[in-house]
């Protein structure tokens, strides 16, 4: 009995690698503790500062609070590891470990929340700077592969790994890539220019007359999506688009509307006059047409047509969306039509006159015809 009493006493002492089965269990203790403070961590303090920030009129405290939840949630994590390194007899190699891992754990934490830090502040940014909402994707991206660079180089080197022939086999590497991905650093820098510039920004409507019509999506570092009319999305790689004539509809000032009518040629000058002007009365009233201070709209007689006297009608609108501008010109069509019916005119159509003036006599006409006999 004593014998076994001696054997369960060694195992307990010697337990898993020279850490006592007590140790072990404080240790297990330890890290349920830490998950446990984590949770109350996350339920209460935090649920608590959100409280506190919402009263605040600045919107920064509640940004950075947002960024700062998940990271924040690994702090009890590290301090329940930071305990267990010094409580447990680690040694050598081991103890050497588990001091970089606390390390490598307290980097991450730092840059992790660093990194959920920039979308918020750059979204805050780009609504009180010039910065265009492309640009700020672009930069808030660079930002975010700079910070996890900086982090995985740091962590590296907590561990004992040397960067400087790491980052010389990248280089070398790189330009193994670069030869044979040519067209994804031409993409990238057309991409660049395209924001640069500020061609277009995600939400205009951008048109390559012949090929392609529709909503820009997203402009990405390869290519940018287009949701075409029909719904359908089209990837453009970013050079397509930076070598094209790209005609940008959001940023128009005004939509314009040239028509021509047509009316038949017995529509007296009186009645072309008065049309006109009762067509430029109806514009100059609407709220449906703009005041364009380059060109001002007007209805004008301009050109006796093959079957018709043409009327040129220029206008602007706001650039308001397709079924908006769809049911303006249905409106102003209305009243055209008003117009000219009312003052007693009608639309041509297209038409041909042929005029003979005489026929040629067949030869059945040249012989007479024989008289009708008299009655007596």
């Amino acid at each position: 009995m004593d014998n076994l009493l001696n054997i369960t006493s060694d195992v307990w002492v010697d337990g898993l690698l020279g850490i006592s089965i007590t140790q072990i269990i404080v240790s297990i203790t330890i890290m349920v503790t830490a998950i446990l403070g984590r949770i109350f961590f996350i339920r209460r303090v935090l649920t608590w500062l959100e409280q506190t920030t919402e009263n605040t009129e600045s919107k920064i405290d509640d940004v950075v609070l947002d960024s700062l939840e998940r990271p924040l949630g690994y702090v009890p994590i590290v301090i329940g590891l930071y305990l267990l390194t010094l409580y447990l007899p680690l040694t050598g190699s081991l103890g050497m470990f588990g001091e970089n891992l606390v390390k490598a754990l307290v980097v991450f934490t730092i840059f992790s929340a660093l990194m959920n830090m920039v979308s918020p502040l750059f979204g805050i940014l780009s609504n009180s700077t010039w910065l265009t909402p492309s640009m700020t994707m672009w930069l808030e991206r660079a930002v975010r592969i700079i910070f996890g660079i900086i982090c995985l180089a740091i962590i590296l080197d907590i561990f004992g790994i040397e960067i400087g022939p790491l980052v010389a086999g990248l280089g070398l590497f790189s330009v193994a890539v670069a030869l044979g991905a040519q067209d994804l650093f031409k993409n990238l820098i057309a991409g660049i220019l395209i924001i640069g510039e500020n061609r277009f920004q995600p939400g205009d409507r951008i048109e390559v007359v012949g090929q392609m019509h529709g909503m820009v999506e997203q402009i990405g570092f390869r290519s940018t999506t287009v949701r075409l009319f029909n719904t359908a999305p089209m990837v453009i790689p970013n050079k397509d688009l930076s070598d094209v004539k790209v005609i940008n509809h959001g940023n128009m000032i005004y939509r314009r509307l040239n028509w021509k009518i047509n009316l038949v040629y017995s529509t007296t000058v009186e009645q072309l006059a008065k049309i006109c002007e009762d067509i430029e009365t109806y514009m100059k009233k609407s709220d449906d047409i703009a005041e364009n201070e380059g060109q001002q709209a007007f209805a004008r007689a301009v050109e006796f047509g093959a079957s018709s006297i043409d009327i040129q009608i220029l206008c602007y609108t706001e650039p308001v969306t397709l079924t908006e501008f769809t049911a303006i010109k249905q409106r102003l069509i209305y009243e055209i039509m008003r117009v000219v019916r009312g003052n007693g005119s009608e639309f041509a159509y297209p038409s041909t006159s042929v005029y003979v003036e005489s026929t040629p006599q067949s030869e059945d006409d040249k012989i007479p015809k024989p008289e009708a006999p008299k009655s007596s």
